[in-house]
């Protein structure tokens, strides 16, 4: 399969080239590793069910209606966590392709024209590069924590999945630190978000480039 078909399979699928950072915040110590709920966290197989818990409604297609694109990166003890590919997306459902021509060679879901039950949420991850996309019939953003619950990883102030120490875990959006809820950060178009467990990167994100 071509390169190019993927662009246009996967409904125009967005792509985050790190395009300035900041320098982490005061020094913070490692996290240990939990007994439960460390990274790496998969996509769920129950993607429409955790659609509905996140209260969006599953689509048989994408509507582009509103169509915005954030980007998180997780870092734990300074490295990446990948954010996988299909979140909010049933990728079993045979309507849905899977794609193999990525840059990496990591699978990428997308190409719907029409499936015959709901298979995709509004909040979704075509590949595994950390873009958020809102592809809505609504204009209404939607939030950093309805993309956990359809990740199914846990989300709070003090607790990113199963680490729990408040002093340790720290928010970003487009580089500033975010002392708020992180279950309520829009996911507006071209946002930066970066969560920071235990040791932080040399780098915070900052902005990006979406093409």
């Amino acid at each position: 399969m071509q390169r190019g078909r993927f662009v246009a399979g996967a409904a125009a699928l967005g792509v985050f080239v790190a395009a300035g950072a900041v320098a982490s915040a005061t020094p913070i110590k490692p996290a240990p590793k939990p007994a439960h709920g460390a990274a790496p966290w998969p996509a769920p197989a129950d993607a429409m069910r955790l659609t509905r818990a996140a209260g969006l409604r599953p689509e048989p297609r994408e509507q582009l209606r509103y169509h915005v694109h954030a980007h998180l990166d997780v870092f734990v003890n300074g490295k990446p966590v990948t954010v996988p590919a299909g979140i909010g997306i049933n990728v079993k459902d045979p309507d849905v392709h899977t794609f193999t021509d990525t840059p990496d060679g990591s699978k990428a879901y997308g190409g719907i024209r029409l499936c015959k039950t709901p298979c995709i949420s509004p909040l979704h991850t075509h590949d595994n590069r950390g873009v958020l996309h809102t592809e809505s019939a609504t204009p209404t953003p939607n939030r950093l924590g309805q993309c956990f619950t359809e990740w199914h990883v846990r989300l709070g102030r003090a607790c990113v999945g199963g680490y729990c120490r408040p002093d340790n875990i720290q928010f970003y959006v487009n580089g500033k630190l975010y002392a708020g809820d992180p279950r309520a950060i829009q996911l507006g178009n071209q946002t930066e978000i970066a969560i920071v467990i235990g040791t932080p990167p040399k780098k915070i994100p900052k902005t990006g480039v979406f093409a």
